[in-house]
């Protein structure tokens, strides 16, 4: 099982700040797919994935024990 952990309005829009979910063996740009069509957060565009803490692409491969971060835009002011 892979940790999903959720920030911001992500967090708020799913209601809880961690997921667990079964995507080893996934791209990250799969994971995006599963995310938008299986749970209420719609368009994931714009949004940073970070893998053990690392900002990858969606190319990256999803390992067993891999952390995973979704991180919304940051506005300024």
């Amino acid at each position: 099982m892979n940790k999903i952990m959720l920030f911001a309005q992500l967090k708020e829009d799913m209601g809880k700040s961690l997921m667990k979910v079964e995507v080893s063996g996934k791209t990250v740009g799969e994971l995006r797919v599963f995310l938008e069509e299986e749970t209420p957060l719609g368009s994931l565009d714009g949004i940073m994935i970070a893998v053990n803490e690392e900002f990858v692409k969606d190319d990256w491969v999803i390992g067993e024990k891999d952390e995973i971060a979704l991180i919304p835009p940051v506005s300024g002011g």
